[in-house]
């Protein structure tokens, strides 16, 4: 019987053996590593480490832009976490009444999250460049004729409109599926002792739904804060760094000015921001859950 079990052990470690190594190869050694890059001096060519300690800590907290790249990132966060979920939420409402063709509309209206960032930052950069400005010029609307992504002012508010429309659709799966899970009983008496639609969602469909809101606030922070690929095609940070969001800020340290040992600081610093939004913002949302 000991034998037999020892077999079972070693046969079960067999198999979850090449998961472990993807999980040791793809995550944790390179994370490790990266920590060790970022305490170098290192132009990512050769194995000429240099050991400067805490110096590219200490130099990315004196450049003015990977501040401001970090206050841009924040602020594009920000918009995209609150309209994206507001959309979200509007969509899964929509989807879980009494429509017809709602699995049509469901399926139309979560095809902008199967398009590769890449391509959807090109596809929308056609469309602000020459679909809204020929509309624009056409229909005589002044602020549509000069392309949003040429000017500082407007290039972020179009980052955050194309993530904000990408993202919601992903949301708004997360939302139905909360928003199907709420007793129709409950909303039948809300409104049989005198609640109108706003009063119920606010006091019986919201507080049911919590759990999708607190999923759906941790993915979008996130999403919002590691964005690259996007802001590559759309934006290129551009123009003149207007737009140019931390992820973008690390890979253009890295691979422009070739700088690894900043980037990875960069990188690190990055990652503990993002723990630390999520953990305290999860660890909020879950004690107000409880409290509900």
């Amino acid at each position: 019987m000991v034998g037999n079990k020892h077999g079972e052990r070693r046969l079960i470690l067999l198999f979850f053996m090449p998961a472990i190594l993807v999980w040791l190869g793809i995550l944790i050694v390179p994370f490790f590593y990266g920590i060790f890059i970022s305490f170098t001096q290192w132009d990512g060519l050769g194995n000429d480490f240099t050991f400067v300690g805490l110096r590219n800590y200490l130099t990315i907290f004196g450049d003015s832009k990977f501040l401001d790249s970090l206050l841009k990132t924040s602020i594009y966060a920000v918009a995209v976490v609150i309209v994206s979920n507001v959309i979200a939420i509007g969509l899964g409402l929509l989807l879980t009444s009494a429509l017809k063709g709602k699995t049509f509309f469901r399926t139309a209206m979560f095809t902008p999250n199967i398009i590769g960032g890449l391509i959807l930052g090109y596809l929308w950069k056609f469309i602000f460049n020459f679909g809204l400005t020929a509309f624009g010029k056409s229909g005589g609307i002044a602020w549509l004729e000069k392309s949003w992504l040429t000017s500082s002012a407007y290039a972020m508010a179009a980052m955050i409109i194309v993530a904000s429309w990408q993202l919601s659709s992903y949301l708004m799966i997360i939302y139905v599926a909360g928003l199907a899970n709420v007793p129709k009983e409950l909303l039948e008496a809300a409104y049989i002792d005198g609640a109108g639609k706003w009063s119920a969602f606010k006091h019986v469909t919201l507080p049911m739904i919590r759990s999708s809101f607190t999923v759906c606030v941790f993915l979008s922070i996130v999403r919002c804060f590691m964005v690259f690929d996007v802001n590559l095609a759309l934006t290129g940070g551009g123009p003149f760094n207007s737009t140019e969001l931390i992820a973008l800020k690390v890979y253009n340290t890295a691979f422009t000015s070739m700088k690894f040992g900043v980037a990875q600081a960069e990188a690190v610093v990055l990652f503990l921001i993002v723990t630390v939004i999520s953990v305290l913002q999860t660890y909020f949302s879950m004690k107000k859950e409880v409290k509900a």
